[in-house]
């Protein structure tokens, strides 16, 4: 009976040590979201799942999720901290250098402007990206609100960085 009670306490003791560990990483290091809005087609779906990342450096071109004023935003960094930003006939200039933008697959495809012009001293009244904020822009430019509408968000707003699509199957992707 001794015997039989130490086993069910060590198995009960590593479903519990098993169960803390899952919840920390959901916590504090993996983080499920999902997509609600048209505003990163056709990069992410209304529906999709994704997992996010809540540790390491955000890097250009990489799609984060923050809150802002009590609502979740799903968008794509464009301009890191100390850069100046600017479109001019369609194109991106970080620090008046041309970036390709190859997540933008629509955009050769119509003859419409996917991306008004603006630059970031007249769209926000800063020369440059103010350090500690981000730039971030959705996919779907002509319906997103973003950076041109709300100015660089602050980096405490960051829940975490897109890093898969897990659901559905159909769309399951890396970010």
């Amino acid at each position: 009976m001794k015997r039989r009670f130490s086993r069910l306490s060590s198995w009960l003791l590593i479903i519990v040590i098993t169960g803390l560990v899952a919840l920390g990483i959901r916590t504090w290091v993996l983080v499920p979201a999902t997509v609600v809005g048209t505003s990163m087609r056709p990069t992410l779906e209304p529906g999709n799942y994704l997992v996010l990342q809540k540790f390491g450096q955000i890097k250009r071109f990489e799609v984060i999720v923050f809150k802002l004023d009590g609502t979740t935003y799903i968008k794509r960094v464009i301009g890191l901290p100390g850069e100046r930003v600017s479109y001019k006939d369609d194109q991106l200039s970080i620090n008046d250098h041309p970036v390709a933008e190859p997540f933008l697959t629509t955009k050769k495809d119509q003859e419409t402007v996917l991306t008004s012009d603006f630059d970031l001293s007249i769209l926000t009244g800063h020369q440059t990206v103010p350090k500690g904020h981000y730039f971030v822009l959705g996919d779907n430019r002509r319906i997103s609100k973003d950076s041109r509408t709300f100015g660089p968000i602050d980096e405490t707003t960051i829940i975490g960085r897109a890093k898969l699509v897990y659901y559905p199957v159909s769309r399951r992707k890396l970010l």
